[in-house]
């Protein structure tokens, strides 16, 4: 082991925003894409509006099973990088980059016959077809969107996050001007609606990917890392390895977002008014927690520098300074939430129409108890990125699979229809389910996370 001088909690701070903002900025730009597209098929139309949302959420399911590999990728080649295996950086990005088009391609007849199965899943024939639409254009989109992945894990591994912000960014304004050229046929091109949108999110994705390939691929300081030379050459172990890791971090991400799909699901059981609460109430849950999940990267390549370097003070005091950060932003956002809640429900709505009152009101009441899983969910989104910078992803998945699955959904199911709190019974079983994640996650990282050999 070589011996690493101590750096300060001050110094790691700095180190894991300088990583971490510019990957909060391009989380937020992200979701700002699917944001405008809600807005603007919501001024096309009702049933493109309800198409595109159902079509959005249906790519995105299969999107955060297929992203595990993307996301492997970044605790791999920090690691190597810090053993300073440069062949090994080029091998695992591009298996991961073969795992991913594998993916896009035999994910892609889902897509293609969405129809039928939007229908077995009892929506109006009218949504389930242009749902069908939507999905049939948005599906080849699968594909660049993955790589899109691989390719920011790779340059957030190499410490390189600020073109990834900048290529998100420009990526939502050609995404409006798509939609607006497309949904509404102006500028004259021809009016598709819902599938116009589709399109949009294609363009949107083939500039991020073209920016992406280009910026890695002739960067004067990363053309050592040859990394499309020989593209078609197979990697056996490489790939055994970024399927191994991939696999349980995709699965990981499927059982939260099953979470809060299943919470979607059983509100829509109790009313209309509750569901339109409960969705805005996640959006502005939503956009917080993409600080914390850009605080987890930073602190999964942190995390893999240091334990690729042997430094386990290094890796222990790196982990605490990242928790605390997200803790204390945690804070900031439940302080927010609790003071002024009337306001960031209002935002959403046009207070004149019917019910809209109600739905402040129930609103309000959900963000005070998304207040309460705000904590929570920033300590199992952080564990999570620490896990993953020490490559422990199995064990892990189990974890999340309990508190969400076996523990989360079902509390949530008995306080709202057996207990009798409705709304509110829903969101408490959120809380439990991530409480219990935060607690088993992090009580993971800390037996697992390598101990400095001197006390």
């Amino acid at each position: 082991m070589s011996t690493h001088h101590p750096i300060t909690y001050a110094a790691h701070a700095r180190a894991t925003l300088t990583l971490g903002l510019p990957l909060i900025g391009s989380h937020l730009a992200q979701m700002s894409l699917h944001v405008v597209d809600t807005i603007m098929l919501g001024w096309y139309s009702v049933p493109a509006l309800a198409a595109g949302v159902l079509g959005a959420s249906s790519f995105f399911v299969i999107f955060i099973l297929g992203s595990g590999f993307a996301q492997a990728v970044m605790p791999m080649v920090a690691s190597a990088l810090a053993r300073g295996d440069e062949a090994q950086v080029r091998r695992d990005t591009r298996m991961g980059m073969w795992l991913s088009i594998a993916f896009g391609v035999l994910c892609y007849p889902l897509f293609w016959w969405s129809g039928p199965i939007l229908l077995a899943a009892g929506q109006q024939p009218e949504v389930a077809a242009l749902g069908q639409d939507f999905l049939q254009i948005a599906g080849l989109g699968m594909i660049p969107a993955l790589l899109v992945m691989v390719l920011k894990s790779y340059l957030a591994a190499l410490g390189r996050t600020q073109v990834v912000l900048w290529a998100t960014i420009a990526a939502v304004f050609v995404n409006i001007a798509v939609n607006w050229a497309l949904i509404f046929g102006n500028w004259g091109f021809p009016e598709l609606g819902v599938r116009g949108a589709a399109w949009a999110s294609i363009a949107a994705q083939t500039l991020t990917i073209l920016v992406l390939v280009i910026y890695a691929g002739l960067l004067p300081q990363l053309r050592r890392f040859h990394l499309f030379q020989r593209f078609w050459r197979a990697d056996p172990v490489a790939l055994r390895q970024v399927f191994r890791l991939g696999l349980p971090i995709g699965l990981t991400s499927l059982a939260e977002a099953g979470l809060f799909h299943a919470s979607a699901l059983m509100m829509g059981w109790i009313g209309a008014k509750e569901l339109a609460a409960h969705g805005i109430a996640l959006e502005a849950c939503a956009l917080a927690f993409m600080v914390h999940l850009g605080l987890a990267n930073a602190a999964t390549v942190r995390t893999s520098w240091a334990d690729g370097a042997g430094n386990a003070r290094g890796l222990r005091d790196g982990a605490r300074v990242a928790i605390a950060l997200s803790a204390g932003f945690g804070l900031l956002v439940v302080t927010v939430f609790l003071a002024v809640p009337q306001p960031i429900i209002s935002v959403f709505l046009d207070l004149s129409k019917p019910g809209a009152v109600e739905i402040v009101a129930i609103g309000v009441m959900l963000l005070a108890l998304g207040a309460l899983f705000q904590m929570a969910d920033a300590m199992q989104v952080i564990a999570l990125g620490l896990l993953r910078g020490i490559k422990d992803t199995r064990v892990p998945m189990w974890l999340a699979i309990l508190s969400y699955w076996v523990i989360g959904i079902p509390a949530g199911y008995l306080l709202a229809f057996r207990a009798g709190y409705g709304a509110a019974g829903i969101w408490l079983g959120l809380v439990i389910g991530l409480t219990v994640a935060a607690v088993l996650l992090m009580v993971r990282f800390w037996r697992r996370a390598p101990r400095p050999l001197t006390a």
